[in-house]
């Protein structure tokens, strides 16, 4: 059996050139610089971008995969609609089982796992102070929402990543553009985020003191606590 040829320079440029077009147009959605059911031209974004019309198209087909992009036949592409009851139950369905299990699997490890956890919990901390500071002075600025959400989602990933579970951590990864998304439409003042912060910090004292049972319950409070923020934005926003 012959071994596979490597990647030639010019696709490995291609993919390259993909990756990057893919992580600037998800930052444009992540930010909400674009309105939710507005059309996505892929020759504006290429123009935008300055680059062709390929690695555009291939970003998109990525991006339409996370759920942040739907494409309507003869139409393109469009930035997806607010989630609906429906979509918010199973997300938050999808998210219990992974969560809870990722939790009792990296539970285990506790000498990789809670150095981490206390950096990215500290992290979060300081970044929701500034959230919190910045609605108080009625000057919401996106680089310290987009930090704090950037803390939150470490603080996740960091019990993912030492759940030694390769499958696990793709399915959070596929579940990560959703989940951010979500994460924007939930703050709605400081109470939500010290509510975050203060769930968060349940789930590392129980794994300090070893107590996977009371992790997962504090993991659990914590994805509900989070569901019923967000069905709350829901019923506001209606």
């Amino acid at each position: 059996m012959t071994a596979p040829l490597p990647l030639r320079l010019g696709e490995l440029e291609r993919r390259g050139l993909r990756d990057r077009v893919y992580d600037l147009v998800l930052e444009m959605l992540l930010q909400g610089d674009v309105e939710p059911g507005s059309r996505l031209s892929i020759d504006t974004l290429a123009k935008q971008l300055d680059v062709s019309p390929t690695p555009v198209r291939e970003a998109m087909v990525q991006l339409e995969r996370t759920g942040l992009v739907t494409r309507e036949a003869l139409k393109g592409y469009r930035v997806a609609p607010p989630f609906g009851p429906e979509e918010l139950a199973e997300l938050f369905d999808a998210r219990l089982m992974l969560e809870l299990e990722a939790t009792r699997r990296a539970a285990p490890h506790a000498d990789l796992l809670l150095p981490r956890l206390r950096e990215a919990h500290d992290l979060h901390r300081a970044w929701a102070e500034q959230v919190t500071a910045a609605m108080a002075a009625g000057e919401p600025s996106t680089r310290v929402t987009q930090e704090y959400f950037a803390a939150d989602a470490a603080f996740h990933r960091a019990i993912f990543e030492c759940a030694s579970n390769r499958f696990l951590l793709a399915m959070h990864d596929d579940l990560g553009a959703l989940t951010h998304r979500l994460r924007q439409a939930v703050i709605r003042g400081a109470n939500d985020v010290e509510e975050a912060h203060a769930e968060h910090a349940a789930v590392l004292e129980a794994l300090e003191r070893g107590d996977v049972e009371a992790a997962t319950a504090s993991m659990r409070a914590h994805i509900e606590g989070v569901r019923t923020r967000s069905v709350r934005e829901e019923i506001a926003g209606d």
